[in-house]
């Protein structure tokens, strides 16, 4: 009996022993980190994610290596430009593990190693840049970071990926004077535009008086062609006609030679009658008087045109028309 509880205190502790020894071989490594291994305390090996098999009782876990991109807050510092100007710095830095055994061998505190070089640059970079282009150019100053601390980190294995300015605070009298100075040149800016807008409003003021002008000047010219052109087909209309009436009177029609002189007779009273200049005009009022020196007229060119006429300058006793007697 003593002997059977001897075996069963042995198979238990032999079972314990197993079910210690395989905890110990088995580890598990989650996604986004890294185990790194020591044997009797020196590093051994760095485990990845997934299933890993140790030596028990001889390999031991060192340190759990977080690799996936992490975020360092820097505290806010004080730092002095170029032109001895005072301002308030706050930055973060982004970095990523990519060799847990650097990480972890190469230097004490990588969190507190990374913030202390990354304030250290940002003093260095701003003590060499003037307030203004340290204002205006923080993508530089991020560039500028970045490319070294990169170089510094990469012994302890650490890429950094990204360092963001997030605030730059000048002194209180210098925002003042900043201010002043983009509301002056605000101003500026606006009365230059004002300026300008006035000015290409009274060139396109001008540019439609030149256009209206020059439509004007078109338009008298037009005008003054076509009453040329009226008064050339007047002209013709009137040689026209009176071609006709010479052609009549001619041949003996006497009636178109006292149209014509009516005519001319009618349009030298009207022209008599609209002058400026008259006060007063004497014409034959009555119809009966202007007929009856039309009728003169026409008895006149009957006797120098008609039947009569042409007997006579036959047989020599009227001379012909548009000739004197001798």
């Amino acid at each position: 009996m003593d002997t059977l509880s001897g075996f069963s205190i042995f198979v238990i502790v032999l079972v314990l022993l197993v079910i210690i020894t395989i905890a110990f071989l088995v580890r598990t490594v989650p996604q986004g980190y890294n185990y790194t291994v020591e044997r009797f305390g020196r590093y051994s090996r760095t485990l990845s994610a997934g299933l890993n098999l140790i030596v028990p009782y001889i390999d031991r876990i060192g340190h759990k290596v977080n690799v996936m991109e992490q975020v360092l807050d820097i505290p806010s510092q004080e730092a002095i430009t170029k032109d001895n100007a005072g301002v308030r710095i706050d930055a973060a830095a982004f970095y990523q593990i990519l060799d847990a055994a650097k990480a972890c061998y190469e230097v004490s505190s990588l969190n507190d190693a990374l913030m202390v070089l990354t304030m250290t640059n940002i003093r260095t970079v701003v003590g060499s840049m003037d307030l203004d282009q340290l204002l205006s150019h923080r993508d530089e100053i991020n560039e500028r970071l970045l490319r070294v601390m990169d170089a510094a980190a990469s012994p302890w294995g650490v890429k950094v990926t990204r360092i963001e300015i997030r605030d730059i605070l000048p002194p209180a009298d210098i925002a003042g004077a900043m201010n002043r100075q983009m509301k002056a040149e605000r101003d500026r800016r606006a009365a230059i535009l004002e300026a300008e807008g006035l000015r290409q409003a009274e060139i396109l003021k001008a540019e439609g008086q030149k256009q209206a002008q020059i439509l004007a000047a078109e338009g008298r010219k037009e005008a003054a062609l076509r009453d040329a052109e009226a008064r050339e087909r007047l002209a013709q209309a009137e040689a026209n006609a009176t071609a006709m009436v010479s052609e009549a009177i001619s041949k003996g029609d006497i009636q178109a030679a006292n149209f014509l002189i009516a005519e001319r007779y009618t349009d030298a009273l009207k022209s008599i009658a609209g002058a400026p200049n008259s006060k007063v005009v004497i014409v034959p009022i009555e119809a009966a008087s202007l007929a009856g020196t039309v009728g003169g007229i026409a008895q006149l060119t009957k006797a120098v045109f008609g039947p009569d006429a042409a007997e006579a300058r036959r047989q020599g006793s009227v001379p012909p028309a548009g000739r004197s007697g001798a």
